[in-house]
């Protein structure tokens, strides 16, 4: 974890992912919606520049928003965002005694810590609903080239790597009921190398035809999971 605190994690991902945050809150919106969700009181866990909070407060202008990071350096990036229905916290969650929210997020988060596991099962008990984004890294090709993994452990701090089935499973297996999962769309995928572009042509096309198939032998979108 000394990467997100020591500002190895900032230099190695500059802006800290803040152009992935619009389209990741409607995605949030999407699935929320689709399950006549509307919670007044929303905790992000890893809140990183705080803009998916800032992007989802434009919406349920009447809910209040807690952001939860360890990291000084995020922390100081979410101190732009000056609202009165956001507060954010140089924090960790398990650290504090408030566990009434509606609807605690983890947004890319469960991928990065050690005891994913444990983390989960302690924070199952701090909110009503829980919603999580997770990467579907592991696919046929990337065992196959391996280089792809390589990198997402190198440039964005992975250290566990997720079929769609092993993510849901990993959820049930640590306490959670399944309400609802979408796959979710990068605004943008990855263009590293000639060889990422060229596997991005059948991706997006298979993608298309059977979502399922396409992450198992291609991977590189995420799932968003509802649950309680």
């Amino acid at each position: 974890m000394s990467i997100y605190k020591n500002g190895q994690y900032l230099k190695n991902n500059p802006g800290w992912h803040k152009g992935d945050s619009e389209w990741k809150a409607e995605r949030i919106k999407e699935i929320l919606q689709k399950n006549n969700l509307f919670p007044h009181t929303v905790c992000e866990v890893g809140s990183g520049t705080g803009e998916i909070l800032n992007q989802l407060s434009e919406f349920y202008k009447d809910s209040f928003f807690t952001g939860y990071e360890i990291s000084p350096q995020a922390y100081e990036l979410s101190q732009r965002i000056n609202k009165k229905n956001i507060s954010f916290k140089l924090e960790n969650i398990l650290n504090t005694n408030v566990s009434d929210y509606e609807l605690l997020m983890m947004i890319d988060v469960i991928e990065h810590i050690e005891d994913y596991l444990g983390f989960l099962k302690k924070i199952r008990s701090y909110a009503d609903y829980k919603l999580f984004h997770i990467p579907i890294d592991l696919s046929a090709q990337t065992v196959l080239r391996s280089t792809p993994i390589l990198n997402t452990r190198r440039e964005v701090g992975h250290i566990h790597y997720f079929t769609r089935e092993t993510a849901l499973e990993s959820l049930k297996d640590s306490g959670y009921t399944i309400i609802d999962w979408i796959y979710t769309v990068p605004s943008s995928l990855p263009t590293h190398g000639w060889k990422t572009k060229v596997v991005n042509i059948p991706r997006k096309m298979l993608f298309r035809i059977n979502k399922d198939v396409a992450c198992r032998i291609f991977g590189g979108y995420s799932i968003m999971v509802l649950a309680k």
